[in-house]
């Protein structure tokens, strides 16, 4: 009787891939990963051929949050890892879970300088949940399925395995393939009954709801609390729309941008329930004086008054049974402050204002998902977007690097082939990483990337107009968008008047093909900047 014959470590990471239901992989080849790619070559799995590794993760990013599944992206070793960091770090500040796996020198070559290595795994650990440097095959099959039953089951982030080629092409006994790793998050409810009281007792309760009822499969459930309990809520901006904002209970973002009904309800409860979220500081300015109940599977993020450290999702059903006091008072007070922000969109001007030029293309793309990207414009989209639909903005809120829009469409698209993808981006971010405009053309997506092109760095020029006495290196000498699309084989359009903004979208949006519209727009307008920003 023969045994079964030795797999290669390559292939048997992408059986287990295949295994896990993973449709994409977004990366791009070098010398060090290329075991890894000669078995995709062989897989169902579909490789998304990115022109830059930034782009890679960001694309991943996007298809995580899109789906609510982990996305995967690839790397080899030395420059390419690093060309990673840029969107493994964008996905560690705002909790997405993405599978990062680069290749590396072989092991009899580490550690002597050589051609393309550094310290992949150091680096990346300031990054990422959990960074596995691979040293041998069955440790790295091992670590492999670790890692996807972390990303499934624990608290969500970007977590590392770095592989040497040479361990990529070692076998291992195909057993380990099917071998039972589990992983089982640690909890901590010791708080749980303390929580329950503080609640019941409440006179003024409030919600703040965070990614983490996303990524928990829990919007049902606290759309059910809510209907239940008449609970109000705010949220974060990653979990913008996991209850509909028009909904009666929905009082909007919280916060540094938050609406004045759900800052005055953060300012005035007595005791917010903090579901699945940090607490950033641009939160934070949102919240008075008030009891904090805290619910988090990452306890690094816990800082409440009481604590507990668990599913978000198994936390809602352990409070099902709360008898609360009437909230019918703090309801009616609430209702006297605006869930909407007051912004004038109705201008004649020519070039057209950013703010009517995104209402137009928020009005002109109606279901279509929102990609945002980093600079004046997000500000104008969070003020002007109403958010009915979890995971139909997205938009790097933690890091908010530039140039994340354009390669987060592709990860986006490819989640949601039933929706067209809108990416709203200035001229300043769309030079980051407009490369990807030849990933979108070659997978023929139904995308349409909407530019801001105000020539300039518009929000750093108004800081420095405000705060330090002048300009400095803020003026953009753009190149012609329109011909740079079609170069790309895009369609593309320019235009920069009131009106021609939501037409030229919505026979964008007909043609469901990839589209550039270039929005010339207002130079000098500027934002409402916070007291405290800059």
């Amino acid at each position: 009787m023969t045994s079964d014959p030795i797999v290669r470590c390559a292939d048997a990471l992408v059986q287990i891939l295949e295994s896990e239901g993973v449709e994409f992989i977004f990366g791009h080849p070098g010398e060090q990963i290329l075991p890894l790619y000669d078995a995709l070559r062989k897989s169902k799995i579909k490789h998304v051929l990115m022109r830059h590794e930034q782009g890679a993760a960001h694309a991943a990013d996007a298809y995580a949050r899109a789906s609510g599944k982990f996305g995967v992206c690839v790397a080899s070793g030395g420059p390419g890892a690093l060309n990673l960091t840029m969107g493994v770090a964008t996905a560690y500040k705002d909790s997405v879970p993405l599978l990062v796996i680069t290749g590396d020198v072989s092991t009899e070559l580490q550690g002597q300088n050589v051609f393309q290595e550094i310290d992949i795994s150091r680096i990346f650990s300031f990054l990422t949940l959990k960074t596995f440097n691979i040293k041998e095959p069955e440790q790295g099959i091992l670590n492999f399925k670790k890692a996807i039953e972390m990303l499934k089951n624990g608290k969500k982030g970007p977590i590392h395995l770095n592989f040497p080629r040479d361990v990529l092409n070692r076998g291992v006994e195909p057993s380990l393939i099917n071998e039972n790793v589990s992983f089982y998050p640690e909890t901590d409810i010791r708080d749980l009954e303390s929580a329950i009281s503080l609640m019941e007792n409440s006179k003024r309760p409030l919600i703040l709801a965070g990614a983490g009822i996303i990524w928990s499969n829990a919007v049902d459930k606290l759309l059910k609390f809510l209907k239940e309990h008449e609970i109000p809520l705010t949220t974060t901006y990653p979990a913008r729309g996991v209850v509909p904002e028009d909904h009666p209970l929905s009082l909007g973002m919280l916060g540094l941008r938050g609406t004045d009904a759900a800052n005055f309800a953060g300012k005035n409860c007595d005791v917010l329930l903090i579901l699945g979220s940090r607490l950033s500081e641009r939160t934070r300015v949102g919240i008075g004086n008030c009891e904090i109940v805290q619910v988090n599977l990452d306890e690094n993020v816990l800082k409440g008054d009481l604590n507990i450290q668990e599913d978000v999702g198994e936390f809602l059903e352990k409070i099902s049974h709360l008898k609360l006091k009437s909230t019918e008072k703090w309801l009616f007070e609430i209702q006297k402050h605006s869930k909407s922000y007051d912004i004038d969109t109705d201008y004649n001007d020519i070039p057209i204002k950013p703010q009517q030029a995104i209402k137009e293309i928020l009005d002109a793309a109606e279901d279509s998902l929102i990609v945002n990207d980093a600079g004046t414009h997000t500000t104008w989209v969070t003020l002007l977007k109403m958010v009915r639909e979890p995971s139909s903005l997205i938009f790097s809120g933690g890091f908010g690097p530039m140039g994340y829009a354009v390669p987060a469409t592709i990860g986006a698209s490819l989640a949601r082939p039933d929706k067209s993808v809108v990416a709203i981006v200035g001229d300043g971010g769309f030079q980051m990483t407009s490369q990807e405009l030849a990933t979108i053309a070659q997978l023929d997506l139904p995308v349409v990337i909407c530019i801001l092109n105000n020539s300039s760095l518009r929000i750093i020029k108004q800081w420095q107009e405000l705060y330090y006495g002048g300009t400095y290196q803020v003026e953009l000498e753009n190149p012609d968008f329109v011909e740079l699309a079609k170069s790309y084989h895009l369609y593309a359009r320019r235009v920069n008047s009131p009106g021609d903004v939501y037409r030229a979208l919505r026979e964008a949006l007909k043609l469901s093909r990839p589209y550039l519209i270039e929005v010339v727009v207002d130079r000098e307008e500027g934002i409402p900047l916070p007291d405290w920003e800059g």
